[in-house]
C-alpha cells in the first residue's frame, strides 16, 4: 500500500493497533528514516492515549506502555549484535503480558514470534510504500479486512 505522507503512516499504525492482540508482535522493517518510529508511535498512542509520550527506544532498547485493554512493549533492536540479547531485555515476558512492536526485527536472526505482522516500509518518492505480511494468528485477521499478503 502507498502511504502518501506521515499522516497516512500514522493511520496505518492506528488500524494495526485495533487488530493487535495479547501475545502478538508487529515487526517493523525498513531503512533509517522510512517511518518505522512514526508508525510505532501512532500504534502505541492508539492503544494508550493520543498525548502519550513515545520516545524512540534506540538507547533504552525497550519502552513499556499500559493501554486500557493491552500492555505493549516497544523494542528497538538496532544496536543488538546477538538474537539472544532480545530475550535478555524481556521480549518473551512482553509477549506473555501483552504485545510487542519490534523495530529492526531482522536482528532476531530467525527467532521471530510466531504470531506477528511484518510491516516493511520503503521510501517511495516523497511518501512511503508498506508491505504487510501476516504470520500465525494474523493470517485470518488480515484476510477478513482484505489485506492479504
Amino acid at each position: 500500500m502507498i502511504l502518501a505522507d506521515e499522516a497516512a503512516t500514522g493511520r496505518l499504525g492506528e488500524v494495526i493497533a485495533g487488530l493487535l492482540r495479547s501475545g502478538e508482535a508487529v515487526c517493523l522493517q525498513g531503512p533509517l528514516g522510512a517511518g518505522k518510529s512514526t508508525l510505532a508511535r501512532a500504534l502505541i498512542r492508539a492503544l494508550t492515549k493520543p498525548e502519550e509520550e513515545v520516545p524512540s527506544p534506540t538507547f533504552t532498547l525497550v519502552q513499556f506502555y499500559e493501554g486500557a485493554a493491552l500492555r505493549v512493549a516497544h523494542f528497538d533492536l538496532y544496536r543488538l549484535t546477538d538474537a539472544d540479547e532480545s530475550y535478555e531485555i524481556g521480549l518473551d515476558e512482553a509477549l506473555d503480558q501483552g504485545a510487542a512492536v519490534i523495530e529492526w526485527p531482522e536482528r532476531l536472526a530467525g527467532r521471530l514470534p510466531r504470531d506477528r505482522l511484518d510491516v516493511e516500509i520503503a521510501l517511495n518518492g516523497v511518501g512511503r510504500r508498506a508491505r504487510l505480511t501476516p504470520h500465525g494468528a494474523w493470517t485470518d485477521r488480515m484476510e477478513g479486512i482484505g489485506l492479504e499478503p
